[in-house]
C-alpha cells in the first residue's frame, strides 16, 4: 500500500530520521571514536595531559581498574553523584586511549555480595553515610601489584588524574624504584659501638623512604652510578664532594637521570650527629656546609653557602619568645606554583638556617621556582643566627631580592666537565712529572650533551628533614612512633614520589577544577557589602536600640504602680515601633536591590545562552546563502 498523503509521508520521514540518528549515536558510542570529543573549555579541563597519554601509550601489560561505586542506593549525596558521572567519563577516556591494555570493571558493592567482598579484599571499606556503607573508590591492578584510591573525594577533583596516572605507572612497574643515596651523614644509623650501649638510630625520614623505595647507598668519594638501575639520585648534604663524584653525577644526569640535591649553608643536624667522628676523642665531626661547586655553575645556579638566609617576614617565633630570623616558616604565599602537585597540598614548611639559590643563567635549562623567600630577605652570619642573636633584628639589611629555596631544573643539560673526567689526586702524578695524556684522550668516552632530558630538584636546607625539626618522635616499649610536625617530610616525599614515578609525571600539574565559582555574582555581593553593609549595620543597631527601649517601657508598664502610661510614654512607644518597621524596611530594600542585580545578570546570561547560538547559526546561513547566490550569478 502506497502512502501518498504528504503529512503521513512527513511523519514517517521524521520518525526515520530519529531512528537513524539514535542508531548512529549508539553505534558510534561503541567505538573508541565515540568516547572522544573536542574540548573548548578554559584550560582544557576535560583533556588528559600529555603525561597521562604517554603512560597509557607505553603500557605493555594489561591493567585492570576495579571501579567501586554504590549506584543503586538512594542515600548517596547529590554532590558525589555528580562527581561520579565525571569519574565515569574519565575512566572511559583512559580505557579508550590505552589501546585495549586497560580494562574498567564497574562494581556496585551491595551488602552480602561478591562485589562487597572484592572491595574489602582491595582494602576499600566504604564511607559511613546515613547508616549506610557507601563505596566510591578505585583499585588499580597489574599482575600481582595493586594500588588503591579508597575514596574519591569531590573536593580533591583536581588531583584525581595525577593520582590515577601515578597508580597505573606504579602497578605496571615490576619492582620498587631504586633511589641512590649519596651523603656525608650517617642516615641509616649504626650498631652499638660497645656492648650494653644502644645502637645509633637512623634518621626517621630515611627509614620512611626505605619503606616505599629500594635504597642504594652510594659512596661520596668514588661513586658508581648506573643510570639504568638508579631511578633517582638523592644527594643529601654532599659535604666535601670530590670532582670525581661530581663528574659521576654529571654523567648520570646527561643520561636522562633525575637528581634531588639537598644542600645546606649551616646544618644544625650535621653538628648534632657524628657520621663516624667522635668529638670527645678528638675526631672531626660532620662539616656543616655542603654545595656542588662545579655542577651548580654549569646549571646556571649559584648557591650562597657562606651565610644563611634571613627573612623578617617569614621569621619564626621560637620558645621563650625568641625570634628565629633565619628560621623561615613558609606558607602558601611562598609557593608560587599553585597547580604543582609537589606543593599543592602543603600548608607550610619550616627551613632552619637555609642557604639560597639564585639564577645566573647560561645553563640552557628551564627553571621553575617551587618555594621562595620574600623580597625582604637577606644574608646574615650563620653562627649568630644559630645562636638566635637578638641584635640581628636591628643590624639586618635586606637585599631586595626574592631567593629560591626549592627549585626545579629540567631540560637537556650540558656537561660541567668539557675536558672529561677529572683525575684523582693519586692519579695526578708527582710534581714535575710529565703528563703525556692529551686533553682529548681525557675527554674520550664521556657525554658532553644530554642523551636524554634530565631533571634536577634543589633544596636549600637539610635540617628541615632532621628528626628534631620534622617529627615528634616518641618511644613506646621499644617501638619508635614518629608523627610529622610540619610539611617538611611531605615536601620531600611528594618530590621523590614524582621523580621516582614515571618520567611522564615529572613536572605534571593538577587539573583545573570542573566546578567554577560565579565570580561575577561574588563580586556583586562583595561590592554590595562594601556599599551598603555599613548602612545595614547602622540600621540594625538602631533597630536593636529601639527594641531595647520598647522592652524597657513595656517592663515599666507591667511593674509600675500606674494603671496607664502617660501620653508621652505612649507616643514614645509608637515612635519606637515605627522606627523598627522603618529600619526593617530599609534593610529589606537593600537586600532586594542585591537580588534585582543578580536577577538582571542572570537574565542577561540566559538571553545570551538562548539567543547567541541561534543568532550565530542564522548569520552563518545568511552568509552562506549570499555566497552561494553570488557564485550562481557568476556562472
Amino acid at each position: 500500500m502506497k502512502i501518498t498523503h504528504p503529512v503521513t509521508r512527513a511523519a514517517f520521514g521524521v520518525a526515520a530520521l530519529v531512528v537513524i540518528a539514535v542508531s548512529a549515536n549508539w553505534l558510534v558510542s561503541l567505538t573508541p571514536l565515540g568516547n572522544r570529543g573536542a574540548d573548548f573549555t578554559e584550560k582544557h579541563i576535560h583533556t588528559l595531559s600529555n603525561g597521562t597519554r604517554a603512560i597509557l601509550g607505553e603500557l605493555d601489560t594489561p591493567v585492570v581498574i576495579r571501579y567501586y561505586a554504590s549506584r543503586s542506593t538512594t542515600y548517596m549525596p547529590e554532590e558525589i553523584k555528580l562527581h561520579m558521572r565525571r569519574v565515569d567519563d574519565l575512566v572511559k577516556e583512559y580505557a579508550s586511549l590505552s589501546k585495549g591494555k586497560l580494562r574498567v570493571e564497574n562494581l556496585d558493592p551491595q551488602p552480602d555480595t561478591d562485589a562487597e567482598d572484592s572491595a574489602n579484599l582491595d582494602g576499600i571499606n566504604g564511607q559511613r553515610m546515613d547508616d549506610q556503607n557507601l563505596y566510591f573508590g578505585l583499585a588499580i591492578s597489574c599482575l600481582d601489584r595493586t594500588s588503591v584510591i579508597p575514596f574519591i573525594d569531590p573536593r580533591d577533583e583536581t588531583m584525581l588524574e595525577y593520582h590515577l596516572s601515578k597508580a597505573i605507572a606504579e602497578v605496571s612497574t615490576p619492582s620498587k624504584p631504586k633511589i641512590g643515596v649519596m651523603s656525608a651523614l650517617n642516615l641509616k644509623g649504626a650498631p652499638a659501638m660497645m656492648p650494653g650501649q644502644p645502637p645509633t638510630p637512623g634518621w626517621v625520614i630515611y627509614q620512611q623512604i626505605k619503606q616505599s623505595f629500594d635504597l642504594v647507598d652510594i659512596s661520596i668519594e668514588s661513586p658508581v652510578i648506573d643510570p639504568k638501575a638508579i631511578k633517582v639520585l638523592l644527594l643529601f648534604h654532599p659535604a666535601g664532594i670530590t670532582p670525581e663524584a661530581e663528574f659521576a653525577v654529571d654523567q648520570y644526569l646527561l643520561s636522562g637521570g633525575t637528581v634531588v640535591a639537598c644542600l645546606d649553608a649551616f646544618s644544625v643536624a650535621a653538628q648534632m650527629t657524628s657520621g663516624g667522628g667522635n668529638p670527645m676523642m678528638g675526631q672531626q665531626g660532620n662539616p656543616t656546609t655542603s654545595t656542588l661547586p662545579t655542577l651548580l655553575s654549569a646549571w646556571g645556579i649559584s648557591f650562597e653557602s657562606g651565610k644563611v638566609l634571613a627573612d623578617p617576614t617569614l621569621a619564626t617565633k621560637l620558645g621563650g619568645e625568641r625570634l628565629g630570623l633565619a628560621v623561615l616558616t613558609l606558607s602558601k604565599d611562598s609557593m608560587p606554583q599553585q597547580d604543582n602537585v609537589i606543593t599543592k597540598d602543603l600548608a607550610s614548611c619550616t627551613f632552619f638556617l637555609p642557604g639560597a639559590f639564585s639564577k645566573t643563567g647560561g645553563g640552557g635549562v628551564t627553571t621553575n621556582t617551587l618555594v621562595k623567600s620574600t623580597t625582604g630577605a637577606g644574608f646574615v652570619d650563620a653562627m649568630r643566627a644559630s645562636q638566635l642573636d637578638p641584635t640581628l633584628a636591628t643590624t639586618f639589611r635586606s637585599s631586595g631580592t626574592a631567593y629560591d629555596l626549592v627549585t626545579h631544573l629540567s631540560g637537556s643539560f650540558k656537561t660541567a666537565f668539557p675536558d672529561g673526567k677529572p683525575k684523582a689526586k693519586t692519579e695526578a702524578g708527582a710534581p714535575g712529572e710529565k703528563k703525556n695524556a692529551p686533553k682529548d684522550e681525557a675527554a674520550a668516552g664521556s657525554l658532553k650533551v644530554a642523551a636524554k632530558p634530565g631533571n634536577v630538584f634543589l633544596i636549600a636546607d637539610i635540617d628541615a628533614f632532621y628528626d628534631r625539626f620534622a617529627y615528634n618522635v616518641q618511644n613506646f616499649g621499644g617501638t619508635q612512633l614518629a608523627s610529622p610536625v610540619n610539611g617538611n617530610a611531605s615536601l620531600l616525599f611528594n618530590l621523590l614520589d614524582q621523580a621516582a614515578g614515571s618520567e611522564h609525571l615529572i613536572g605534571s600539574r593538577s587539573r583545573s577544577a570542573i566546578r567554577r565559582p560565579f565570580t561575577v555574582v561574588q563580586k556583586l555581593e562583595s561590592d554590595f557589602n562594601q556599599k551598603v553593609g555599613s548602612k545595614i549595620e547602622e540600621f540594625q543597631q538602631k533597630q536593636k536600640a529601639a527594641q531595647q527601649k520598647l522592652g524597657d517601657l513595656q517592663a515599666k508598664k507591667s511593674r509600675g504602680s500606674e494603671l496607664y502610661l502617660s501620653t508621652e510614654q505612649e507616643a514614645e512607644i509608637r515612635k519606637l515601633r515605627q522606627e523598627q518597621v522603618d529600619y526593617s524596611k530599609l534593610i529589606r530594600e537593600q537586600e532586594k536591590e542585591l537580588r534585582r542585580q543578580k536577577d538582571k545578570l542572570a537574565g542577561k546570561i540566559t538571553l545570551l545562552n538562548v539567543a547567541a547560538m541561534p543568532l550565530v547559526v542564522i548569520l552563518t546561513g545568511v552568509v552562506l546563502f549570499i555566497l552561494r547566490r553570488r557564485s550562481i550569478r557568476a556562472r
